[in-house]
């Protein structure tokens, strides 16, 4: 069963406490159209070739896993904002959610000075419920959308992003961008994934 968009929110901001979603900057969850998601990958400095639309199939399979063994796994990918980092090997390293970051009025992304380091420190539990062949799998390329290589990169980093978040959004994208400086010869691929018709077909 899909979580309706106000438990969303609720587990996604607070983890357990009521909040006036207009301070964190929350809009209105709507569908967007290409045209808007290039607007706002370009408010938000999201290179545009590296800019892609989730799928909706991402929603069903997260929802065909145990739900008993899984649930924990299954809510923390179900979030809105989400930085997932990647090594050669395909396996997630590091998890970045907005229900583990805290912080008001804005998510801090930098608590207990996590992303000093490339790779972050833990913020999620990392888990093998997704790996990088699977996420992969799930987006949706846009009509300036390039091509994805990973055997050429050291790590790949999923940055889920969307309008509806506002600037919590920008926030999270600025400092993943800031954390990615600290990989020094790594080679390093930044996907950013625009996850609003999801939740907009969902709420």
């Amino acid at each position: 069963m899909i979580l309706p968009i106000f438990t969303l929110v609720f587990f996604g901001l607070t983890s357990c406490s009521s909040i006036l979603t207009g301070l964190y900057g929350i809009k209105k969850v709507k569908v967007v159209d290409e045209e808007t998601i290039v607007r706002y990958s370009k408010k938000y400095n999201i290179p545009i070739a590296d800019s892609y639309e989730l799928d909706t199939s991402y929603l069903s399979f997260l929802f065909s896993l145990d739900t008993l063994m899984n649930k924990e796994q299954i809510k923390n990918h179900y979030q809105p904002l989400q930085a997932l980092y990647f090594d050669e090997t395909g396996q997630l390293q590091s998890f970045q959610v907005n229900c583990y970051a805290g912080g008001f009025p804005n998510l801090k992304w930098d608590k207990n000075e996590i992303m000093t380091t490339f790779t972050p420190k833990q913020q999620a539990p990392v888990d093998s419920i997704l790996s990088l062949e699977k996420q992969l799998t799930f987006l949706r390329h846009m009509s300036k959308s390039e091509n994805i290589e990973t055997d050429r990169y050291d790590y790949i980093i999923f940055v889920y992003w969307n309008r509806f978040m506002g600037r919590q959004s920008k926030r999270l994208i600025r400092f993943i961008q800031e954390n990615r400086k600290l990989a020094e010869d790594k080679k390093v691929k930044i996907i950013y994934a625009n996850t609003d018709n999801i939740f907009a077909t969902e709420k």
